[in-house]
């Protein structure tokens, strides 16, 4: 996770103004990755006392805007959001308690999959989201 100076150099790396809220909300993102925007104003207040939602919801789409931060949304599941950018991994997603992990590319270099017909797209990127139950969630009986 990025200090500070890391989180600041980032911003203007990108040409972003170095704000409070938007150090808040970043460090926030490094801190807790895949967490949806309600958990996020709950941890980037923990930084800021007075960043409100609407703040919030705005720094997330610069960010992302920007590609500094990742917006992933499994079928059924609120936007989550991640700070690890430009590598092309996929996802493991708990079916029971909507666990999110992080997994590397599957096979090679990105994309890792070729689709069978490109239908005369350039791919340069795939998606992948492997679903099943946690370590947690499997020792549990399935609910029926």
């Amino acid at each position: 996770m990025p200090d500070p100076a890391g989180l600041e150099r980032a911003l203007r790396a990108v040409g972003l103004r170095v704000t409070r809220p938007r150090l808040a909300v970043l460090d926030a993102v490094h801190a807790h990755p895949h967490l949806d925007t309600d958990a996020l104003i709950t941890a980037a207040r923990t930084r800021l006392d007075a960043i409100s939602h609407q703040a919030v919801y705005d720094v997330l789409r610069v960010l992302t805007d920007t590609g500094l931060v990742r917006r992933i949304q499994p079928q059924g599941s609120a936007a989550r959001y991640e700070a690890r950018v430009g590598d092309n991994h996929h996802h493991l997603v708990c079916r029971d308690c909507g666990a999110i992990v992080d997994v590397d590319c599957t096979v090679g270099a990105a994309p890792c999959l070729t689709p069978s017909d490109d239908a005369g797209f350039v791919v340069d990127e795939a998606e992948v989201v492997f679903w099943g139950r946690c370590p947690a969630c499997a020792t549990r009986p399935s609910a029926p």
